[in-house]
């Protein structure tokens, strides 16, 4: 299975994911310092989120007033302010390219799902709410694009029906706790096992909502070839995902580690070092 520039089959390593997502506030200039910092860190790509703001808010939310950077707006408006258009989304599309990395995007609606799809990424995403969408799968999946999916707030049964509507085409089934940020203690990163050992068709891999990054070195451990964290420039700023994001040192630690995993793994076999023959010289004196 290849995502982009990423071959499954032919690497062993972690392929690593900067989620952006809403962290750019509706500002273009931050998204693309962004996209700078995933590039920089040395992340196979970025993530965006796409949404058509009068399908996915609902009825009864439309008109609650919030308290935002705009000043007080409801909340519709306040949707309208932080999501690109379809043009927009080219041009950061466009810059994530000519940095080499590759993207995709997270698509919560059919309008922008048809939207993303005529710009190409490298893959599209089922955000957990929709899992249990049928029709957005159908249709997700009609593309021909790769499919990544999230678990979060999901049954073992919706689980087990997305994958046998999934298994027939290449994707990415994500480990994930869908609060922002997500406790530690309801991580449940053994389950990666579980999902490891019972859907063979799919990649294993782990989207992370916790605050640090050693749950998220932990899912590679434990076998997920697929992570994603959002990212900020900082974690205080404006906005519901920031707490539960890295910033820009923590991603730079977090690939670095991952990047490290194959090394410090080794293959499980027992092996007398070269390096050790001169310790085991003086301390065994068997030699």
């Amino acid at each position: 299975m290849k995502i982009g520039s990423f071959n499954f089959n032919n690497r062993r390593d972690v392929c690593i994911y900067a989620e952006i997502g809403i962290n750019h506030n509706g500002s273009m200039e931050i998204a693309k310092k962004l996209i700078d910092i995933a590039a920089e860190c040395g992340c196979n790509g970025v993530k965006f989120q796409k949404r058509t703001p009068e399908l996915c808010v609902p009825e009864e939310q439309k008109n609650i007033l919030r308290e935002t950077p705009w000043g007080l707006i409801t909340y519709l408006e306040y949707r309208f302010k932080v999501e690109f258009s379809t043009k927009q989304m080219g041009e950061l599309a466009q810059y994530t390219k000519d940095k080499k990395i590759d993207w995709f995007v997270s698509c919560w609606d059919e309008q922008s799902l048809d939207e993303m799809i005529a710009l190409d990424p490298v893959a599209i995403k089922l955000p957990s709410p929709l899992l249990t969408n049928e029709k957005m799968i159908r249709k997700l999946k009609s593309s021909g694009l790769p499919a990544i999916w999230s678990t979060g707030m999901s049954t073992l049964n919706e689980v087990d029906h997305a994958y046998k509507l999934f298994s027939d085409i290449p994707n990415i089934m994500c480990h994930c706790n869908s609060t922002y940020p997500a406790k530690y203690e309801e991580l449940n990163l053994n389950f990666i096992k579980v999902l490891l050992q019972n859907y063979k068709k799919s990649i294993i891999g782990y989207s992370g909502h916790e605050v640090g990054l050693i749950p998220t070195i932990v899912a590679a451990v434990l076998g997920a070839r697929y992570v994603e964290r959002h990212i900020t420039l900082d974690r205080a700023l404006w906005g519901t995902d920031q707490a539960a994001s890295v910033e820009p040192q923590g991603l730079k630690r977090l690939v670095r580690d991952i990047r490290d995993l194959n090394l410090i793994m080794g293959n499980g076999e027992k092996v007398v070092y070269d390096s050790e023959l001169a310790v085991r010289k003086k301390l065994r004196k068997l030699i």
